[in-house]
């Protein structure tokens, strides 16, 4: 299930904030300029469907992405627990940065937790199945796939580059809950 939790920055034992009403999500997030919704594909994906199908299955929904804020680009992107590289990748994310572009993810399945530094509070967004994320160029924010992660997800760009990260420095995501 989708969740927000909420923390002040300087307090990251007790949150201010938590939901798991999608709307309530919803409304909260796009109040601080962050995209949150839900999609649903047009067409069953089967058992561990490949990156072309999910496109397919999703290609209503970019398009309408696209059109409205002229990405450029996409791709699919899958991460499973019996990946060699999934704790080097996992500490990567794990570390605050920011982009020069939307960070735009759409879960097609498993989970993953966004964690945004804005105005003096720690936005922690479990996304799950269904759930399309856009964080604001600029936006501080780390990102936690778990130690065993599970997840497929379409990434859409600004950019051909695709996902460039400019890491603040600050340990602030050592403080924070973490996907176990």
């Amino acid at each position: 299930m989708s969740a927000l939790t909420i923390f002040t920055d300087s307090e990251a034992s007790t949150p201010v904030w938590q939901s798991s009403d999608a709307e309530e999500i919803r409304h909260k997030l796009n109040s601080k300029n962050v995209r949150f919704e839900r999609w649903e594909a047009n067409r069953d994906l089967g058992v561990d469907p490949q990156p072309e199908t999910v496109i397919k299955a999703y290609q209503h929904a970019i398009d309408r992405l696209v059109a409205e804020k002229g990405y450029q680009s996409w791709d699919v992107i899958s991460m499973r627990s019996d990946n060699p590289q999934k704790e080097t990748l996992r500490e990567k994310f794990l570390s605050e940065h920011t982009h020069g572009e939307d960070e735009v993810r759409f879960f097609v399945e498993g989970a993953g937790l966004f964690c945004l530094h804005l105005d003096g509070h720690i936005y922690q967004i479990l996304c799950e199945k269904n759930d399309l994320i856009s964080v604001p160029a600029g936006t501080p924010h780390w990102f936690d796939m778990g130690s065993s992660p599970h997840f497929t997800a379409i990434r859409i760009f600004d950019n051909q580059e695709g996902w460039i990260a400019n890491f603040t420095g600050d340990n602030i995501a050592d403080a924070y809950p973490r996907l176990p």
